[in-house]
């Protein structure tokens, strides 16, 4: 006879759970369906990011720029004071040499003062702070033993402030390295932005920049405002000029690249005029003016509020500069630059 056995029904809470799933699937499916897709950033959008990263990257490359000048000064230090205790160190040689031709002639004649002859075999220091031990000697060997001396203090002393500059040279390093590695950063984010853009995108952001470039160089010399540049000014501004179209690379200074500090400092040596190498320092390079009306042609002119950028004035509310990676040196408008005009110098 057949089984008539009527199969187990699933449990209340099985039911439940199953249809609570489903229903979330069935949710989220349709959340799924209808949402907008991520914008993508307009072209605009990306321009001021990468704008943004350019300016904190020149912000940095200015740190790195004072960073590298350092080590390059601390290294010339270290080599000099270096070359000053190995000469030192010769000189100290000899004079140790004379003293033992004295004690050895004493010797020969008749034998060697104790107190010279401990010293020969030890520090001075420890018998020229002693008037008993002085009044052994000739004055011959007095001085001698002065001369060693001061000599081995001074190498003393020399060793130390190398040692010291060594350190100091060590910790710039690492800052160097730390800045590099910042400013390559940001030129890498910058770049990947750039590269979300269409290629028509990026040919309409090249044809306004060009555009705005042509207005700039139309406007300096069409213009007839501003004071003209002379003497060592003008000479900056003429080998400036020369290098419009030079390509912008962070913590270069000329003559085939060049970052904004670079291009000034590179101008005015062409001019006979040595002037520091950041923004920051060239602040005080000269004369500081205050009013954008008293610029005159050559003088330099900064930017932000914490000085990272500087160009020449061109002229007519224009600069001549080399403004951030991915452009040439140029004209430019000086309220187009991206922060505030703070003052300008007169070299």
């Amino acid at each position: 006879m057949a089984s008539h056995r009527r199969p187990k029904q699933p449990s209340r809470t099985r039911v439940t759970v199953l249809t609570t799933a489903a229903a979330a699937a069935v949710a989220l499916s349709s959340q799924a369906a209808n949402a907008a897709p991520s914008e993508k950033p307009s072209k605009d959008e990306v321009k001021a990011k990468v704008d943004k990263l350019y300016e904190e990257a020149e912000q940095a490359t200015e740190k790195y720029n004072g960073a590298k000048e350092k080590q390059e000064k601390l290294q010339k230090e270290i080599s000099t004071i270096q070359d000053n205790v190995a000469r030192g160190q010769e000189e100290l040689n000899d004079l140790r040499d004379g003293l033992g031709s004295m004690a050895s002639a004493q010797y020969r004649s008749g034998g060697i003062d104790p107190s010279l002859q401990l010293f020969l075999s030890a520090d001075p220091d420890n018998y020229l702070d002693k008037a008993s031990t002085l009044d052994q000697l000739s004055g011959q060997q007095v001085e001698a033993l002065k001369k060693i001396q001061v000599k081995q203090r001074d190498l003393a002393q020399q060793r130390s402030e190398a040692s010291e500059k060594l350190k100091d040279l060590s910790a710039t390093r690492t800052e160097l390295g730390k800045k590099k590695k910042e400013v390559q950063g940001k030129l890498s984010s910058a770049q990947k932005l750039l590269n979300t853009l269409t290629a028509q995108e990026k040919a309409a952001l090249q044809e306004e920049e060009q555009r705005a470039n042509r207005t700039s160089e139309r406007q300096v010399l069409t213009g007839g405002s501003s004071t003209p540049a002379s003497g060592r000014a003008a000479a900056a501004f003429a080998a400036a000029q020369s290098k419009i179209g030079t390509p912008y690379v962070y913590g270069a200074t000329g003559p085939s690249s060049f970052d904004c500090s670079g291009l000034t400092s590179w101008a005015y040596a062409q001019a006979g005029v040595g002037i520091p190498r950041t923004s920051q320092a060239q602040t005080g390079a000269g004369t500081r003016i205050s009013s954008m009306s008293d610029l005159q042609v050559g003088d330099l002119v900064f930017f932000f509020s914490d000085l990272h950028h500087v160009g020449l004035y061109a002229g007519n509310g224009q600069v001549l500069h080399a403004p951030r990676t991915g452009t040439n040196v140029r004209y430019e408008s000086m309220g187009t630059i991206g922060g505030p005009f703070m003052f300008g110098v007169r070299v």
